[in-house]
């Protein structure tokens, strides 16, 4: 059996003037959330089984990349039938974090500012802007149960969407912020009569409206059991909702199911972050939003921009998760940056030039039979330029001098300093 010189299916190598382009629009992002006080940490790419299959990554779940037992462990799996997975890849950062935090909570600030950088992993069907192994740039609040948690990373994360694009210069890109919350969505389906597993079944459902409409998240709630009398009138909350503020919307749901503040403190959140984002940012109540994640509590967001039919940021507050590892619920909310469709959407936007070496840099083109005094007189010349910021390559020079320097004008070099067997 031969080598196989393609990468896995749904992942990719990365050429330079790509890696270019993604390693300044990562030191934008690290840039930009530092100026809000959030600090950098890593976990793991690997996490335990038990830890992924906790039902609070919903249909993420299905998508794990499972890591086998080796030697014994898995010998004896395999003889008894057990399981035979002892962990996996993680599928996001916000799971990794809960576990961190849990783990390293008395040596961390309260409340807690997290930057993550990182992998994740799905066994997803790759398309674009979606893949198998893609980066995800996180940050999250943990300890602080007001909603100032949620307008620092509303605020914190459009400003630095506009931040990447007009560094880039790309200056016409909007995007608009849909916002809900889980309780309203979880309130509306029991005055609709379903139980709170059917709730969370219904959810699956109605988050597929974008894709299918009305009548196809209808039909398929129909089809999973549901009573068509229950379905009419959930769905009927829905119709004509686009548009309405918080209040409005919220007034058709019962007190009894819906607690009044909740909506008073999501209006204050869109109101407040309205105030602090940039201009080419929009922020609406969505109440179809419904994000597929399990852990979700309370407020919920999603960012899109236009011409894209995904979304290229997501997140909400998760007050649940940690508690799962202590015992003790811990206030949290996380906002995710989906880095590889930045990443496609500033390719559509950009030239070549955008994956060029950025400042001056230098080629030295030495034919292989210069002096050996001239080579190291090269070096040192060298060396002393880069001591002063300026990028540097030596190569040897090839019988083909015009196109060897029309291939490093490509990658950014600006000037060429020929060196001959004199």
């Amino acid at each position: 059996m031969g080598f196989v010189k393609n990468p896995v299916k749904g992942m990719c190598d990365i050429l330079p003037q790509d890696m270019r382009l993604r390693e300044r629009a990562l030191s934008l992002i690290k840039s930009a959330y530092s100026r809000y006080g959030f600090e950098g940490i890593e976990t793991p790419v690997m996490e335990s089984i038990d830890n992924l299959l906790s039902k609070q990554g919903g249909e993420n779940e299905k998508l794990i990349f499972k890591v086998l037992k080796n030697g014994a462990d898995l010998q004896r799996a395999l003889e008894r039938g057990g399981e035979l997975a002892e962990s996996g890849l993680r599928y996001d950062l916000t799971l990794p974090l809960a576990r961190y935090y849990s783990n390293n909570t008395n040596n961390l600030a309260s409340p807690f500012k997290a930057l993550q950088i990182g992998s994740v992993f799905r066994a997803d069907k790759p398309q674009k802007g979606r893949f198998r192994q893609f980066t995800q740039c996180d940050i999250d609040i943990l300890g602080d149960e007001s909603n100032f948690a949620e307008i620092e990373l509303i605020s914190a994360t459009a400003g630095m969407l506009c931040t990447i694009f007009s560094e880039m210069g790309i200056n016409d890109r909007k995007f608009k912020v849909h916002i809900n919350d889980r309780r309203i969505l979880l309130a509306i389906g029991r005055m609709a009569g379903f139980t709170e597993d059917e709730v969370s079944s219904a959810l699956i459902s109605l988050d597929k409206l974008d894709k299918i409409g009305f009548d196809g998240v209808r039909a398929e709630l129909i089809e999973n059991g549901y009573n068509e009398q229950s379905v009419d009138k959930y769905l009927g909350i829905y119709s004509n909702a686009e548009g309405q503020s918080v209040e409005s919307f919220c007034a058709k749901i019962g007190e009894e199911y819906l607690d009044l503040a909740v909506a008073k403190s999501l209006n204050e959140i869109i109101e407040c972050a309205t105030a602090s984002v940039p201009d080419t940012v929009e922020l609406c109540f969505d109440p179809t939003l419904v994000r597929g994640m399990g852990y979700y509590t309370g407020p919920i967001f999603e960012v899109t921009t236009d011409g894209y039919g995904f979304s290229i940021a997501g997140g909400g507050r998760y007050d649940k998760m940690i508690g799962k590892f202590t015992g003790k619920d811990t206030c949290a909310v996380g906002f995710s940056i989906g880095f590889e469709r930045i990443i496609t959407i500033l390719k559509d936007y950009l030239s070549d030039e955008a994956g060029k070496l950025r400042g001056e840099a230098i080629a030295y083109l030495i034919d292989k039979r210069a002096p050996l005094e001239r080579k190291m007189e090269i070096y040192a010349e060298a060396q002393a330029l880069r001591a002063d910021g300026k990028t540097v390559t030596i190569v040897p020079m090839k019988k083909n001098l015009k196109f060897q320097i029309e291939e490093l004008e490509k990658i950014g070099y600006t000037k060429f300093n020929k060196i001959y067997n004199d």
